[in-house]
């Protein structure tokens, strides 16, 4: 089924502190792209409501799913309050475990807050099944006759995010009971994107009469500040009202997240790491009510803050202190000169100095300018008239008012609802996913193949003799796209013919490689001579500060019928789609069967 063919599109939004999920008939979408159905979330004491509810989730001992979001926390932190939740395993904020996960494994795990650990892909995919079981029954309040096929759904993930990732995605979603034909992958940015491009001058702060950002020929960039990850596309609109992504994705994990960091390091600062550590551990219930509170106040801190911030200070917090340390908190603070004049005690509640409180924000907001400001040097982004903010972080002040600062020519666009822009642009892609029309190629994607061998080119290391005497150079770098390729979308951007290398042959399988290089060599090193021609920039960098030329993406599988040596597949590649993409067929015409595995 299509998107015209279904009655209903749903996405699901997973954040990294947040997840939400919007719909909207197909009537409803001819109406108003922009009107989505919701469901609003509320904590349990009803002081937090917000349309999205916190990505975390819950299981008991034997690993079977109890809850997720508001309530999961919440039953965690009453199960903390009897001193009941040592066996419970919880999960928050696991979605970063994917970010730059490029030798993903399919079976890896995640780990508890109790330091038990837990299969991965069933974290995810639990998380995920609550949310498709809400958004059904959501569905059939308002149409009791549907049936699960009636919905097409569409999950988010960040543009930034490696391929082995989103297959994760992907596959986390059909386990939890989502067919492969009625699920689409959407990338963040984009669908925020799609969103803005329907809503009227009016709701878009920033917009002016006569300055329309979505007119043909218009270029802008749209930065997509989420909890986690910074995400960051830009786009040309065209004649015909599609869009062309003119610079890769590109970004880093510098979201909100960071400053909640910088919130939790303020407070192993003034009472030390052991005795938060041990807060968070034993008084999960006021643990998860300082951060809520703190979540509210960021919303209100911007750069024209002079007066102090106030928070509720948890009582059982300085009760540990004065327990571990054998002094009152507040007298050791008046003797610690680093605070002196910044914090002020009034009963349990702090106040923090305006200059304290906005320190918070620092490091996240620096390296969002400064990796903007190096992206506006790159020619094609440069001619950007507009910055466009969205994301849940994008309604920071803090962050609004430094983008403004720091682009002061640029025009800076912010939508009314820019913490909902990814969810409800989503529902908008499902509807039309071809609005998207090119796309630029993260990397150099090619497999590893056999090529016949020069005895004057190749180093004799890469010499192989084939059971049939054949005489072939191997680790061939055979490529099908090149990085910053721009691609146009359901277009094959490269068909290549395969040939069987042995009589008895029934599939040919490829690993699959990425390359920052243009025109790699090979996908691998077997002397000094292939490293010759590569630049700094062109590496891979891994964890252990090694360099590689070349990363193994997964594998490439055809399955060639028949016997003999007279037999081959031409392959067509799809690189420009939300997902890597793959058709095949035999030399007689026949469509073959044909699939990449990017988990190892």
């Amino acid at each position: 089924m299509d998107s015209e063919q279904h009655l209903i599109v749903a996405a699901i939004d997973f954040g990294t502190t947040y997840s939400g999920y919007a719909f909207s008939f197909r009537y409803e979408y001819k109406k108003d792209p922009t009107q989505c159905s919701t469901f609003t979330w509320s904590t349990e004491s009803g002081g937090l409501q917000s349309l999205k509810t916190s990505s975390c989730i819950l299981f008991d001992k034997y690993e079977n799913f109890d809850s997720c979001g508001f309530e999961a926390e919440t039953k965690y932190a009453n199960l903390a309050l009897e001193n009941e939740h040592h066996e419970w395993l919880f999960f928050e904020r696991f979605k970063m475990n994917l970010y730059q996960q490029n030798d993903m494994k399919r079976q890896f795990e995640l780990e508890a807050e109790n330091g038990k650990k837990m299969n991965a892909m069933k974290v995810f995919s639990e998380m995920i099944k609550y949310l498709k079981n809400h958004i059904i029954d959501e569905c059939k309040n308002k149409a009791s006759e549907l049936t699960e096929a009636d919905i097409k759904f569409v999950i988010t993930v960040p543009a930034i995010w490696t391929d082995p990732a989103k297959q994760f995605m992907r596959e986390a979603a059909q386990n939890a009971g989502i067919t492969k034909e009625n699920l689409l992958i959407a990338l963040e940015p984009e669908a925020a994107s799609l969103f803005c491009k329907h809503l009227p001058l009016e709701k878009m702060a920033g917009s002016e009469s006569g300055f329309n950002v979505f007119s043909p020929g218009s270029t802008y960039i749209v930065l997509d500040a989420g909890g986690g990850t910074i995400d960051i596309t830009v786009h040309e609109v065209q004649s015909n009202g599609t869009l062309k992504e003119i610079q890769k994705a590109n970004g880093g994990n510098w979201g909100g997240t960071m400053v909640d960091k910088a919130f939790r390091e303020f407070f192993d600062d003034i009472v030390g790491k052991s005795v938060m550590e041990k807060f968070r551990r034993d008084q999960k219930y006021d643990y998860l009510d300082l951060f809520r509170d703190f979540e509210i106040k960021k919303r209100t801190i911007n750069i024209k803050t002079t007066e102090k911030v106030t928070f509720r200070f948890p009582t059982s917090l300085c009760e540990i202190y004065e327990q571990l340390n054998h002094n009152k908190l507040k007298d050791d603070l008046d003797k610690n000169c680093k605070y002196k004049g910044h914090i002020v005690w009034i009963r349990d509640k702090m106040r923090l100095s305006a200059d304290i409180a906005k320190g918070f924000f620092s490091k996240s907001v620096n390296h969002i300018v400064q990796h903007l400001e190096q992206l506006l040097k790159c020619h094609s982004v440069s001619k950007a008239s507009y910055i466009l903010m969205v994301g849940g972080f994008s309604e920071s002040h803090m962050l609004q008012d430094a983008v403004k600062t720091a682009f002061s020519t640029k025009k800076i666009i912010i939508p009314k609802e820019a913490g909902l822009a990814v969810l409800k642009g989503a529902v908008v892609f499902g509807h039309e996913p071809t609005t998207i029309q090119y796309r630029v190629s993260k990397y150099t994607y090619g497999i590893e193949s056999l090529g016949e061998f020069n005895f004057i080119q190749h180093p004799r290391a890469r010499l192989l003799i084939t059971k049939d005497r054949d005489v072939r150079c191997k680790g061939v770098f055979s490529k099908h796209v090149a990085i910053d390729q721009q691609i146009q979308i359901s277009v094959p951007q490269s068909e290549k013919k395969y040939s069987v290398i042995e009589k008895d042959q029934t599939s040919i399988s490829f690993p699959i490689y990425i390359s920052k290089k243009i025109n790699p060599k090979y996908v691998d090193s077997v002397s000094e001579r292939d490293q010759d021609d590569y630049k700094d920039s062109e590496f891979f960098i891994n964890d252990c500060g090694q360099k590689k030329k070349c990363i193994h993406l997964g594998s490439l599988k055809i399955k060639i019928p028949g016997c003999g040596l007279n037999r081959s597949a031409k392959v067509s590649m799809t690189f420009s789609g939300t997902e890597l993409t793959v058709e095949a067929c035999t030399q007689n015409g026949e469509r073959t069967e044909a699939s990449f595995d990017l988990l190892k």
